[in-house]
């Protein structure tokens, strides 16, 4: 079965949907140190910074995803460099994850 051509720009809208996912993803690091900080200094049980730095590593996962999905759909009629941008947010964040699993077991 033939794969049909991407609709008219879906490798601008790849490449926006990745690039905000990676923005997202270094808006999260930032609140995410403070958050811990807070959590491991003080005794504050207000602490916004975690929720904060969860809620854009989510976001940054939906955008990445919403990258992802047309990506793989036209993987053989995108350019290269279009291919990757719109990939690699979502392998970052599996690699992510699966070295946070990896490293409680070996250590």
């Amino acid at each position: 079965m033939a794969v049909a051509e991407p609709p008219f720009g879906t490798a601008r809208r790849i490449r926006n949907r990745a690039i905000w996912a990676v923005a997202l993803f270094a808006a999260s690091i930032a609140p995410g140190i403070i958050g811990l900080g807070i959590a491991t200094a003080t005794e504050d049980q207000i602490n916004t910074a975690q929720p904060l730095a969860l809620l854009f590593w989510t976001v940054g996962l939906l955008f990445a995803l919403w990258a992802a999905v047309p990506t793989l759909r036209y993987w053989d009629r995108l350019r290269d460099q279009t291919r990757w941008l719109g990939i690699l947010p979502l392998l970052s964040v599996s690699l992510l994850l699966s070295a946070a699993l990896l490293v409680p077991l070996l250590v």
